[in-house]
């Protein structure tokens, strides 16, 4: 396994009476790349500048290559901690152009050198065409390349983005989340982003931390959170589904209205248990031919396929991910099936 780069322990941050993060913990190794993903006001931006060194901790250690740079009684500046930012806004210089935005940070440089290595940066984030525009001559996307390289410039040790993407449509973010991961991934470089779009987390990060009320609820790859959620925070917020109520028979099975599902029962639940389970659109399976029916009550199209809202004879409602040629009106009932291969469930004292 490779050198722990980062690590939080018990992390704790307040202003006064109000906590902001509490018992935060978090292991980073060296060449991955995190991920703080959660709401507004969940305490994601405070834990990275933390990391930075703009805001103290008022108990617990933050350590990069296991030396202390953050603690109650220690302090290690944020121009002396090897970690390179890109900010929201990306606070570009607006009166120098993008090679000289890119070469800010290596004054101590000479200047061959640091010419060397705005050039080489250029390339990687393939913006030689553009070195001398100036950034308001710029889409947002070279924007975004251009604080990229510069953060990259003085080769740090750590690479914190907060909510990089956040100022960029939808298409483009997709596009460019999935070319900074590469850029990331190729220079070798330990990376460590803030965000609250799931997609965002999921395209770019190896782990991800769900934070919620200054916590991390699960520290875990994509897949994980999805699939094997440790709680129902987790499991409401990353990905779509439902709870459907379910009722225990024996310790690989449980029954719920669209059937019977097989797999691993949640601890301390026995026979006859009462239980919620998640259920999520790719779950739920469109089949003419099936029995069990559902009348569609809400559809959203999203080209390739129709996410529909469906209620069920019980009166519940499920989500489906159909393929948008089964194009079918409101009011009308389609025939379904289940088609999960592993159960998560929590028991309904649980909340």
């Amino acid at each position: 396994m490779s050198t722990a780069l980062l690590q939080l322990k018990n992390v704790r941050q307040a202003y006064g009476e109000q906590v902001v993060i509490r018992d935060l913990s978090l292991v980073l190794h060296k060449g991955d790349i995190g991920c703080l993903l959660g709401p507004s006001g969940c305490g994601k931006t405070t834990a990275l500048r933390c990391i930075a060194g703009f805001e103290p901790v008022t108990a617990g250690e933050i350590l990069l290559n296991g030396f202390c740079v953050s603690s109650a009684d220690a302090f290690v500046p944020p121009e002396q901690r090897q970690i390179g930012m890109v900010f929201q806004d990306y606070a570009l210089f607006p009166h120098l152009d993008v090679a000289a935005n890119i070469g800010f940070g290596l004054h101590r440089l000479t200047r061959a050198k640091r010419e060397r290595r705005v050039d080489e940066l250029l390339q990687i984030v393939q913006l030689v065409s553009v070195s001398k525009k100036y950034p308001h001559e710029l889409s947002g996307g070279q924007q975004q390349r251009v604080a990229l390289a510069r953060a990259l410039a003085p080769k740090p040790e750590l690479l914190l983005l907060d909510e990089p993407f956040s100022n960029l449509d939808v298409s483009l973010r997709e596009r460019l989340s999935m070319e900074v991961r590469e850029i990331l991934k190729n220079q070798g470089i330990t990376a460590i982003l803030v965000t609250h779009d799931q997609a965002e987390a999921f395209a770019i990060a190896d782990e991800i931390g769900v934070m919620h009320q200054g916590e991390i609820q699960q520290w875990d790859t994509a897949f994980n959170l999805y699939h094997r959620p440790v709680n129902r925070f987790v499991a409401n917020f990353v990905g779509q589904g439902v709870f459907l109520p379910g009722t225990v028979i024996n310790a690989q099975q449980i029954e719920i209205e669209l059937g019977i599902l097989k797999g691993e029962i949640p601890r301390y639940c026995d026979s006859g248990c009462k239980v919620d389970v998640l259920v999520r659109p790719d779950d739920i399976v469109y089949d003419d031919s099936s029995p069990l029916q559902a009348t569609v009550i809400y559809k959203a199209f999203r080209g390739a396929d129709i996410l529909y809202t469906l209620r069920l004879d019980g009166g519940a409602k499920v989500l489906a991910l159909v393929p948008s040629h089964h194009n079918h009106v409101i009011g009308e009932k389609i025939g379904i099936k289940l088609e999960a291969d592993h159960i998560v469930a929590f028991h309904q004292s649980m909340q």
